[in-house]
């Protein structure tokens, strides 16, 4: 399946998207090898049109695929920014971490939160900036993430949140670490008001973000060959000295589990999301 971007500008991906050949002019697939126009990638949402293989699709990207207008309605708690309570420094310190990740990024942190519609469908949406350091959660994005069930609860909207994230974000400890359990209760009290949450499981979903409110959600969709779990595949391995199965912790041996509800390719998301807002929707109180 083939998909052009809704204008005849497209938006230019992250910093993730840019790993080129030829200046820029060609790409290559990381699923089949194959060499091909960056702007056929570009047009096809980072979606390889002979394999299939899913590439990392930046937040203008998705903001394009899914919502009416290409973009969010209006964008939440932006102002966010992270500091540096723990003084964090391992021969680099964390503030110029952080002005590095945010000049990559062109963000502010690793998290995209608003209000926009998916076909018709009215949602709070949530996306993970993988650009910005791996998308990793600290405390500003627990906030936003916590802030973004608050809002769909009390504008009684469902919630669609974008996952892609190696966990907490280690440079801030323990501060990080308690965003789980704040977007935990977020989740619950959103949960409690008879609201929908869909879950879409990208790569990489692991650490922290999936042990907490990513696999909280009342349908799990996932991209193909998505890597979904807490520790990494190797860190298994050598902690239980054993071989683990084939596609262990991927999209499709979690299908095949029960672990998640369906896996999704990114370019067939945004009908399926529509239709599970519609099916889920219970009129308003």
């Amino acid at each position: 399946m083939s998909t052009s971007w809704p204008s005849k500008n497209p938006p230019q991906g992250d910093a993730e998207q840019k790993r080129s050949v030829g200046k820029g002019v060609f790409r290559k697939c990381d699923g089949c090898g194959e060499t091909l126009e960056s702007s056929q990638l570009t047009r096809n949402f980072e979606v390889c049109p002979l394999c299939q293989h899913h590439h990392r699709l930046g937040a203008a990207g998705w903001q394009a695929l899914l919502l009416d207008g290409g973009a969010l309605r209006e964008t939440w708690d932006d102002e966010l920014a992270a500091g540096d309570p723990l003084r964090f420094s391992d021969g680099r310190p964390y503030q110029d971490r952080l002005t590095s990740a945010r000049r990559g990024a062109g963000a502010r942190d690793a998290f995209l939160s608003g209000q926009g519609t998916i076909q018709g469908e009215e949602a709070a949406l949530g996306l993970f900036l993988f650009s910005f350091m791996g998308g990793s959660m600290g405390s500003v994005v627990g906030e936003k993430v916590a802030r973004l069930f608050e809002r769909a609860t009390e504008r009684h909207l469902p919630v669609v949140l974008l996952h892609a994230s190696g966990g907490a974000r280690m440079q801030e400890g323990i501060f990080s670490l308690m965003q789980m359990a704040k977007g935990v209760a977020a989740r619950e009290r959103h949960r409690a008001a008879g609201l929908p949450f869909l879950s879409v499981l990208l790569h990489p979903t692991t650490g922290g973000v999936a042990a907490s409110f990513a696999l909280l959600g009342d349908v799990h969709i996932a991209e193909p060959k998505a890597l979904i779990g807490f520790a990494g595949p190797r860190v298994i391995e050598t902690t239980i000295r054993q071989k683990l199965p084939a596609g262990f912790q991927r999209a499709e041996f979690l299908l095949e589990h029960g672990m998640i509800d369906q896996i999704t390719s990114r370019l067939d998301m945004a009908p399926q999301l529509a239709v599970l807002l519609r099916h889920l929707k219970k009129p308003r109180p």
